[in-house]
């Protein structure tokens, strides 16, 4: 197995994974913000232009993370060999993985819809961490939906185009006396 299939195997079976990495951006945002004072991108627009930006970030999530179900129809629908064999073996990291991807979107609209309610003029900080932490969440997931979406639908293609195989011949020592009138 290459360091590559570890990887993407244990970030697969793994989804709290996600929410390692986007504390850790989230971290790396604050710790820029505070300490060396750079990196406050949202800093830059105005309270009212922020809270649309929020507004807009959880409507998009929203619809964005809509189109799990496209591939969880697709998975749901399909019934190729290989699409079988996925569920016959992986049935509960699937189950794991479009559920998370779901709770990811309830969650990140909460996110956003809460940094809208904490941004003010007195203490904007917060507000952007919420944001920046939604947004990082949000990001991970989406790549998450994507591979998902890629890999389910890699093994239906190939489910589709490839002919059906057909089952091997079976032995018949007496088809001659059949054949002959």
């Amino acid at each position: 197995m290459s360091v590559r299939e570890s990887v993407v195997d244990r970030w697969s079976e793994a989804v709290w994974w996600d929410y390692v990495i986007a504390l850790l951006l989230v971290s790396a945002h604050v710790v820029a913000v505070r300490i060396w004072g750079r990196g406050d991108w949202l800093s830059w627009i105005e309270s009212e232009q922020r809270v649309s930006l929020y507004g807009t970030a959880a409507g998009v999530v929203s619809a964005i993370g809509g189109l799990s179900s496209i591939a969880i129809s697709i998975y749901l629908s399909s019934n190729g060999e290989r699409v079988r064999a996925v569920r016959r073996h992986y049935q509960d990291e699937l189950r794991r993985n479009w559920k998370a991807l779901i709770v990811a979107t309830a969650l990140v609209c909460m996110g956003c819809l809460a940094a809208q309610g904490l941004d003010n003029p007195v203490d904007s900080h917060s507000a952007r961490f919420v944001f920046t932490a939604s947004m990082a969440l949000a990001v991970m997931r989406f790549l998450r939906m994507l591979w998902l979406l890629d890999q389910m639908m890699g093994l239906n293609d190939r489910d589709q185009s490839e002919p059906t195989p057909r089952p091997a011949p079976r032995y018949d020592p007496d088809w001659r006396q059949r054949r002959t009138p």
